[in-house]
């Protein structure tokens, strides 16, 4: 046993070092071309946020190929050549796999990069960053599989395992199918989504009663950031088969009304008046609406509508608490015989 071992050793010792070396000098070179590029190029470059991004499976890539080079030059009378080969491989395809998953993944970040957010261009910038993000993502799924294929494919058993898969492809494909719908239906909805748009990330959503923005949009899945810091997690498919509200599809400007109820004797010049005044003493306002109107008419007053124009969800939300708040002072400051009450008739029986 023991002198088995000695002479495998013996026999592997040139080709160990050889790769040794090798993987060495692969592995030096590589680090020294790396350091030149990086001094002569800048870390917004696009050929330079590929290389940062793949720059770990980059180098593994290269010193497993000078591995497999090594291998496939030593003689074939070597014990446990095969599987050494074999190995490296599988390893290299591995490797090769990883690498393209980060250049994939490095695709989203040079798009966002050339396509920034400036002053009037933040529509398109955004449009841009949700179809990457989710072309990126699909992009990644078929990169693993390719990469998964090619892999088990180096095994002699899994060749054979994949012609009788194909002798039995009409029903292995019905099963597979219904059970991986779920999965296949939010992949193609999100390539819808991608393509027609209905939101981005970063837009405003009424979503089941909630106000929520677009956080994150993954493969299957969009999580919604609600105003509270909650987080609520929507499948994609959600989103092609039910209505929802988009404050932000075109722009962010959203008009809000403020209702109070009032008596019918309430003079309404001075509600217009003070309205105004608040407006125009309010930060978040954007001076494009401001209206007073009745819009009821009910048995116990009348109910006042005080309508506003903000540039985004959250100013005119803020907005409207404040001017809401400032007309129930006005009002109970100098109108406060005006407030809604309950009029009754007594009647002393019998009269």
């Amino acid at each position: 046993m023991l002198a088995s071992l000695e002479t495998v050793l013996g026999t592997w010792l040139f080709p160990l070092v050889a790769v040794v070396f090798a993987v060495v000098a692969t592995l030096v070179g590589y680090r020294l071309s790396l350091a030149v590029i990086r001094h002569f190029t800048r870390a917004t470059d696009t050929a330079r946020l590929f290389l940062d991004a793949a720059a770990g499976p980059i180098g593994v890539s290269l010193c497993l190929i000078a591995v497999n080079a090594v291998l496939q030059g030593v003689g074939d009378q070597l014990p446990l050549l095969s599987g050494m080969r074999h190995a490296a491989s599988l390893l290299l395809i591995l490797a090769v796999t990883w690498a393209a998953v980060r250049c994939a993944s490095a695709i989203g970040d040079v798009i966002v990069t050339l396509n920034p957010v400036e002053a009037g261009e933040w529509r398109r910038a955004r449009k841009v960053e949700t179809q990457t993000r989710f072309l990126v993502r699909g992009l990644n799924v078929l990169v693993v599989i390719i990469g998964a294929g090619l892999a088990l494919m180096t095994f002699e058993p899994m060749r054979q395992f994949g012609a009788s898969l194909l002798a039995s492809a009409g029903i292995g494909g019905i099963v597979l199918g219904f059970a991986a719908r779920p999965v296949l239906g939010n992949l193609l909805a999100g390539m819808q989504i991608a393509l027609t748009e209905p939101f981005r990330i970063d837009d405003v959503l009424n979503v089941e009663g909630e106000w929520c923005w677009v956080e994150e949009v993954t493969a299957t899945y969009v999580v919604l950031r609600v105003w509270d810091l909650r987080r609520i997690v929507m499948p994609l498919q959600w989103f092609i088969e039910n209505p929802f509200q988009n404050w932000t599809r075109h722009n962010t400007d959203l008009m809000g009304g403020v209702v109070l109820w009032l008596d019918y004797a309430m003079p309404l010049e001075p509600l217009r008046e003070e309205f105004s005044r608040l407006l125009a003493a309010s930060a978040e306002w954007d001076g494009k609406t401001a209206s007073v109107q009745v819009i009821e008419a009910g048995e116990r007053g009348m109910q006042v509508r005080f309508l506003m124009s903000a540039a985004d969800s959250t100013q005119l939300w803020n907005l409207r608490c404040a001017i809401r708040e400032s007309l129930v002072v006005f009002v109970n400051g100098h109108y406060p015989e005006y407030l809604p009450r309950m009029r009754a008739e007594l009647v002393t029986p019998g009269e």
